[in-house]
């Protein structure tokens, strides 16, 4: 039987880094880079390790819909 995994894709241009996707994670698969910001100026999501289960969350609570996820057979 195949385990189902989520791939976690980020605009990194666009996000603003306001947290709120790293909160509702509930595997904590997201963080906020740290000393890296993008051409605006804020610190961006990042994606820090595979153990995303594809519930897209974080893509429904992002403002400016900067996530998407798609679930992958593994």
């Amino acid at each position: 039987m195949s385990k189902i995994q989520g791939a976690v894709v980020i605009n990194k241009e666009r996000c603003k880094g306001c947290n709120l996707c790293v909160v509702a994670c509930p595997t904590h698969t997201l963080s906020l880079s740290r000393g890296e910001v993008n051409h605006k100026g804020y610190a961006y999501c990042i994606d820090t390790g595979d153990n995303c289960i594809g519930c897209a969350s974080c893509a429904l609570v992002c403002p400016d819909a900067c996530i998407s996820v798609y679930k992958v057979k593994n």
